[in-house]
Parts: structure tokens; sequence; C-alpha cells
């Protein structure tokens, strides 16, 4: 029977941890530290525990687009800037003044 014992208790973290990917966990909390009535610091925590697949479904897919996770992403980004890059171009052929980009309309 003892050894039944780790085989259950591994069936059930499986378990366990089916179930939280397939329905997802959020953990929120904050830490402020004060000091005689002046904070210092505020740390916000926020965790999502799920699956892929459940993270799509709710509306998480940072990293689909974040360059440090995604070769996608990576190209997107050379394939912008080599598009700015030609922009730059013709407008320098045709002598435009107009602006391209919202910061430079700031200006």
């Amino acid at each position: 029977m003892e050894d039944m014992q780790p085989a259950n208790l591994s069936n059930g973290l499986v378990e366990i941890l089916e179930t939280v990917l397939d329905k997802g966990v959020v953990i929120a909390g904050d830490i402020s530290i004060n000091l005689q009535d002046v904070e210092l610091l505020t740390i916000k925590i926020r965790l999502v525990v799920a699956s892929v697949d459940k993270a799509k479904e709710v509306g998480i897919d940072w990293w689909e687009s974040d360059p440090l996770y995604s070769t996608r992403a990576v190209e997107a980004e050379k394939e912008n800037e080599l598009l700015k890059e030609k922009i730059h171009q013709l407008e320098a052929r045709i002598g435009s003044d107009t602006p391209t980009t919202k910061e430079e309309n700031d200006e």
C-alpha cells in the first residue's frame, strides 16, 4: 500500500493541475510599505495561471506580439522598420513636408 500512496498523490496533483489550467486561476494582491503614514513603496501583483488556449479565450496573448517570445513579432518589427525607411525615402524623393508620425505632428 505504501507504494500506491505516491502514485495517488501524483495523480491527484495532475488532476488539480489539469483543472487549474482548464479553468484558470487569478491571484491578485498589493504590497504597501509605509513609514509613519508616508507611503514609500507599493507593489501590485497580478498572476494568471491558465493554459494557452484558456488565456487566448479570455484575451491574453501578449507573448504573440512580444519580440522576446515570438519570432513572428521579431519579423513584424523588422518589416515595420523597413516600411518606415521606405516611407522616409519616398517622402524625401517627393519633397514632402508632411509628418508621418503622431510625434512629428505634435512638433
